[in-house]
């Protein structure tokens, strides 16, 4: 195993070095075995207790930790410098075949950035990432991994009093839109251009030789963001907290805190019960994307015009919307564009709205339909049926009008409409588990959640309908 630390090598003044601070009685607890099969990473890494680099014990030969500083607008104020308050990149391991990951250490305890934190993850929040960010993955969408759960014996204080934790995060990158702008606040033009050159050179070789390497690269990470928000909406994910030092430079889905996946479909969720008002509702993620890439922009003006980031920016909607369009026509089973699409569309979402309809359950129901049925398996799921009838009558001639069979189409369907999402109350019973020092559901989740699209791997109490308590759980930037 080979790790290479170009950060810490080719970006001095952009990060502090400091060995991660061990978790008490920490030891591993579950790891992900596909990841860590990929990463070609020895099974003896995890065996017993685990090596001590997944509690913060000790460090794989190469590894050289640090901790980044960077900046961001937290729900649209500048706060200034930020950083990596309780996590350190331990190392980048170099693979086989050439792609490189960073090893990022979550719960790592005090940094020079950790503000008025305790540098210190709780079992609660590491289960939730280590479970949103299998999810996402395995629902296609760009996003950080998660290789590595301890739990220790350390208390550590919330609104409660919980049980420290770390989880090993895995990614391409952690650059952040923040990294950019700290470095422009802080009147440091050149690393800025540093950082620029550093992403470049690592993530996007192709440009290196171009002359408008800059408008290139920069317009490319407009298309990346795009293209993630996109997917987000289509399966009904609400990340909660889209500060810009929340925001992936490569078009991640970065630090999970209070997500949330939709229950009832209501377009004005908001999932993080700290957001008092409702700046990142589901609905708002689209225009927030493009407000953060705004920020970004600011912080790039000193190597594109005004001109060329404006140019750069206008990329955003045209490949949000094609994006999202493709996954909602699929999910609608329509194999080819038409100009009434999106009336459709919106006319099933409006009585989804009205009646609440769960919305990952009435994807997968409408993947039933047989078009030469004038009844639909998901007309008794609507109090309203003439309503529904009316739409269904639309929707069915649309159907029709492609010619296209019902197994070729449900195929379709059921590839874009998944049987499950990490619910909250799922990942909730999951933490109850762990808590108690129990991994079966945790194991059994994280299986399924490797399978979404498969009626065979996900059961049917993974399917369900969410509990009361489950609709009113109360999710935090703690979580």
């Amino acid at each position: 195993m080979q790790f290479i630390n170009s950060w810490q090598r080719e970006l001095p003044g952009f990060y502090t070095s400091l060995s991660p601070t061990p978790l008490a009685g920490g030891r591993l607890f579950y790891h992900n075995a596909p990841l860590a099969s990929e990463l070609e990473l020895d099974e003896a890494l995890f065996a017993g207790d685990g090596h001590g680099v997944w509690s913060g014990r000790a460090l794989l030969p190469g590894m050289a930790p640090l901790a980044q500083v960077y900046s961001g607008h937290q729900f649209g104020v500048w706060a200034g410098q930020l950083g990596d308050g309780r996590g350190l990149l331990l190392g980048e391991q170099q693979l086989t075949n050439g792609r490189r990951v960073d090893w990022h250490l979550k719960g790592a305890g005090l940094t020079p950035y950790s503000r008025m934190g305790d540098g210190r993850a709780v079992i609660r929040s590491s289960v939730r990432e280590f479970l949103a960010s299998e999810a996402l993955h395995h629902l296609g969408i760009p996003t950080t991994r998660a290789l590595a759960l301890a739990v220790g014996d350390e208390p550590v204080q919330r609104e409660t009093r919980e049980r420290g934790a770390m989880l090993m995060r895995i990614a391409e990158s952690h650059l952040r839109f923040g990294h950019f702008e700290h470095f422009y606040y802080g009147g440091e033009q050149e690393k800025v251009r540093q950082l620029a050159d550093y992403a470049i050179r690592h993530h996007w070789p192709q440009l290196q030789e171009e002359a408008d390497r800059y408008l290139l690269w920069f317009t490319d990470v407009v298309q990346r963001t795009a293209r993630l928000i996109a997917l987000w909406q289509s399966v009904g994910f609400a990340h909660g907290v889209m500060n810009t030092d929340n925001m992936s430079i490569l078009g991640l889905t970065l630090d999970y805190g209070p997500y949330g996946f939709l229950d009832d479909y209501q377009p004005d969720f908001i999932c993080n019960h700290s957001d008092y008002q409702g700046r990142y509702s589901f609905e708002n993620q689209p225009m927030i994307g493009l407000w953060n890439l705004n920020r970004l922009a600011h912080a790039l003006s000193g190597l594109l015009t005004t001109e060329q980031l404006k140019q750069a920016l206008a990329q955003y909607e045209p490949e949000l919307m094609r994006v999202w369009g493709e996954k909602m026509r699929a999910r609608l089973g329509l194999l080819t564009a038409d100009a009434s699409d999106n009336t459709i569309l919106t006319g099933l979402l409006t009585l989804m709205t009205q009646e609440r309809s769960d919305y990952t359950l009435t994807f997968r129901l409408l993947s039933e339909t047989q078009q030469q049925e004038a009844r639909s398996p998901l007309r008794d799921e609507f109090i309203d049926r003439d309503a529904f009838d009316r739409w269904y009558a639309q929707y069915r001639q649309r159907l029709l009008q492609e010619q296209v069979s019902d197994e070729a189409r449900q195929a379709v369907m059921k590839a874009a409409n998944p049987a499950l999402v990490l619910r909250n109350y799922l990942a909730q019973q999951v933490i109850d588990d762990v808590e108690q020092g129990n991994t079966a559901a945790l194991e059994k989740l994280h299986l399924a959640l490797q399978q979404p699209f498969s009626d065979a791997a996900v059961s049917a109490e993974l399917r369900q309908r969410p509990p009361e308590w489950g609709k009113t759980l109360e999710v935090s930037c703690s979580s």
